[in-house]
């Protein structure tokens, strides 16, 4: 079997917990299986170079920062490599160039386009275990991109694709995917299993336990992915296309706190001048989430979204230098709101669940600013400092804790 292991910064976070994880690859070699684990940098590595940069360039380009960036995965699949040598387990460490992991040009963001199989493929052969860089590649100008934050989840699904794995193991510093972030949510529930799509809606949505677009990867290529503990030997949950188990009418709650809200008031009340709007925003490369418009009065309409907080400047910034393409009258921003969505595949056959989300905030005294919804998801707007008790009262009202 050739299995994928990807294991996260708190698990490789320091020399004991390197040799831990060591430990648990050597017992996967010794079965017989092949192995290919990947790395994201260790604990709070990537945080401190952001602090490090800052403190020379408060708006460092992009290209230097993934420069930068790519250092933290380096030194951890290094360190590895040397912890099962001393361990008497043959490995080997490869970063983006070495496999080498085809992106797209964007940085910071980078998408994978192709992966090279023939060098982890021969190093597998040769009966080592391979170690890969997380969340970097490299674009058609041979620079380092990085993938998002979280893109080691999506380096390893990638992978699991490209070599036809028959499992790919998230492991975390928890036990698995939850109704809630068992963080704040303290009767929150471990999953033994949920769809793709659910755990795609809650990836976006805030809950950190996986990278989106490692969801959206595992299910368009099937990969078998299983999220899992590497603080201990738990089963961990299951993702796959369709659960076997008793359909929950809500699978979880999810809470994003990098989320700003923007409106930009006095626009036309014409057709096309939300296209204008938009489409600004997405060529600066901005992503636009939750979206609100007004009635018209007056000949003018307000439009209300969110982006995500980093993004709230660069935003204002461009929408200001298409002011006389767009016109406008002014523009508010508000950091100082977080997202709360509720995810499952049961409300689409259930009236009444976005009504009962509702009830449990107005009970706790919470106002919603802004909602949105889909098949399988509810999502509001409200203010940061009642988020958390509002994520409670709503986990609480479905009855989804333990």
């Amino acid at each position: 079997m050739l299995i994928v292991k990807k294991f996260g910064g708190t698990s490789v976070g320091n020399s004991e917990r390197i040799q831990n994880v060591a430990k648990r690859i050597a017992a996967e070699y010794k079965k017989g299986n092949d192995v290919v684990v990947v790395l994201s940098a260790m604990g709070k590595m990537t945080d401190v170079l952001i602090d490090q940069a800052k403190e020379l360039n408060p708006n460092p380009p992009k290209r230097e920062m993934d420069m930068l960036f790519t250092i933290g995965e380096q030194q951890s699949v290094a360190l590895m490599a040397m912890a099962l040598d001393a361990i008497g387990i043959p490995a080997i460490s490869l970063n983006a160039f070495q496999v080498p992991m085809e992106t797209t040009k964007v940085y910071g963001n980078a998408r994978l386009k192709k992966i090279g199989t023939e060098r982890i493929r021969h190093e597998l052969e040769s009966k080592k275990v391979v170690i890969v860089t997380g969340f970097q590649g490299v674009n058609k100008y041979e620079d380092y991109t990085t993938l998002g934050r979280g893109g080691s989840d999506t380096t390893a699904v990638a992978l699991a694709a490209a070599l036809h794995a028959d499992a790919c193991e998230i492991y975390t510093d928890v036990d698995g995917v939850y109704t809630a972030d068992p963080r704040i949510v303290k009767n929150a529930r471990k999953l033994e299993e949920i769809t793709y799509d659910e755990m795609l809606d809650l990836a976006t949505l805030g809950a950190g336990v996986l990278h989106n677009r490692s969801v959206e990867m595992a299910k368009k290529y099937g990969v078998p992915l299983v999220v899992r503990s590497s603080l201990n030997e738990s089963e961990g949950t299951v993702l796959k296309e369709e659960t076997t188990v008793e359909r929950m009418l809500i699978s979880g709650v999810a809470l994003d706190k990098n989320v700003a809200r923007i409106s930009v008031m006095g626009l036309k009340d014409e057709p096309g001048i939300a296209f204008k709007l938009f489409d600004c925003l997405a060529k600066a490369n901005i992503n636009v989430d939750v979206i609100l418009q007004s009635i018209g009065r007056d000949g003018t309409k307000d439009i209300t979204f969110t982006v995500a907080k980093d993004e709230a400047d660069n935003a204002v910034k461009t929408i200001h230098a298409n002011k006389a393409r767009i016109t406008l009258q002014d523009i508010t921003v508000n950091k100082h709101v977080n997202k709360i969505s509720i995810v499952g595949a049961g409300m689409m056959s259930n009236p009444g669940v976005a009504a009962k989300m509702f009830e449990a905030l107005y009970n706790v005294g919470v106002n919603i600013n802004m909602i949105s919804t889909s098949e399988i998801r509810v999502t509001v707007i409200v203010d940061e400092g009642k988020a958390e008790k509002a994520m409670n009262a709503v986990h609480d009202a479905f009855a989804l804790g333990e």
